[in-house]
């Protein structure tokens, strides 16, 4: 038997938490697979590409960050091109998206010398990676968001929101019940919080939900937009947020876990396996609001990529590369089309009000 929880793996860890302290919340388990500091999914390997779990935009063509970065170099040129400014990224992956942003960005006059670039990481290897690709841009890595430099903020997060823990909560006869997991046999099973929670305490977008109806709170996900908006609220810019997720608050399941890009049960192997679910837009932009911000109308990814004009890029792109043609196409229809990720994931802004962000309807 393991001696001392160096020696026991995260499932084994998590048992003799529940053993002796009682089923955990949603959030406290995604918590302790994606990052505990020794066996957390995040803190291991890298989890990205054809060899890893996943594969995020930024890995599917350069154009995604090359518009990202039209995108911000605008808004700095709206905001008077200050000397100084802080551009962030929450969890950049292989720094792969800022460094296809900062080839395009760097372009414009004055915008290197004023960059001040901040990474909020913790993983060891991917650090390493961003490293490589982001150096010449003289990088910080940040483990709270407060660490910023002199100027405006801006921020850019995508595919971070989803990873962030998450509440689940039950409709019941007598109220809610917040959803567990505990120990079912030896084994990790969900579970329901016998405590009730009355109606009145839910959004009142929920407040007529069935029995057997499922809620999902992202408190962490709330707690990160309200001390970014807090702080783009008082120095000036902006908060981009790309993720898949839903305009509305509503009810239903989204929890997942995915493993070699196939998906997988979430309480089968705790830290070996990326688990998120899916972001209530409405929720982040009624935080954002709250601090003062003006929100843009929230987009799809679809939409937002063809508005800042990646038809035109691809084009380009294929006239300069013609072998590549049938790729780069494939590409835009992966990253634009309606039933793949242009459909599925969404894009919020939130910015200082009189700022006019690019790639939203009115």
């Amino acid at each position: 038997m393991p001696s001392n929880d160096n020696d026991r793996s995260l499932a084994e860890l998590i048992d003799l938490q529940i053993r002796t302290q009682g089923p955990m919340s949603i959030a406290n388990y995604m918590g302790l697979c994606l990052t505990h500091p020794a066996k957390g999914y995040y803190r291991k390997a890298d989890p990205l590409g054809a060899a890893g779990d996943f594969v995020t935009a930024p890995e599917i063509s350069q154009m995604f960050g090359e518009l990202i970065g039209f995108f911000f170099v605008n808004l700095w040129q709206q905001m008077d091109e200050p000397k100084a400014f802080t551009l962030l990224e929450l969890g950049p992956g292989r720094g792969t998206l800022m460094a296809d942003m900062l080839r395009v960005a760097c372009r414009a006059p004055g915008f290197r010398d004023a960059l001040d670039l901040r990474l909020f990481e913790t993983n060891p290897d991917l650090i390493a990676q961003q490293n490589v690709r982001l150096e010449p841009y003289e990088p910080k890595w940040i483990d709270s968001f407060e660490k910023v430099g002199d100027g405006p903020l801006l921020v850019v997060a995508n595919e971070f929101f989803d990873a962030l823990p998450i509440r689940q909560f039950v409709r019941a006869g007598d109220g809610w019940h917040e959803r567990m997991v505990g120990l079912v046999e030896g084994r990790l099973a969900f579970g329901l919080s016998p405590t009730p929670i009355p109606p009145s305490a839910m959004p009142e977008a929920v407040q007529n939900a069935g029995e057997g109806e499922m809620l999902e709170v992202g408190i962490a996900g709330g707690e990160v937009m309200n001390r970014l908006s807090g702080l783009v609220a008082r120095l000036g810019g902006a908060i981009l947020v790309i993720d898949y997720g839903y305009a509305r608050t509503q009810t239903g399941e989204t929890l997942q876990a995915v493993r070699r890009h196939q998906y997988a049960d979430p309480l089968a192997a705790p830290g070996e396996a990326d688990i998120s679910a899916h972001v209530d837009f409405e929720a982040l932009g009624t935080v954002a609001r709250r601090a003062g911000l003006a929100v843009q109308p929230l987009a799809t990814q679809g939409d937002f990529l063809e508005r800042l004009g990646i038809s035109e890029r691809a084009r380009a792109l294929s006239a300069a590369n013609p072998g590549s043609t049938a790729d780069i196409a494939a590409a835009v229809e992966r990253l634009t089309g309606s039933s793949a990720m242009g459909g599925l994931f969404k894009v919020l802004c939130a910015a200082s009000p009189g700022l006019g962000p690019q790639g939203f309807g009115l």
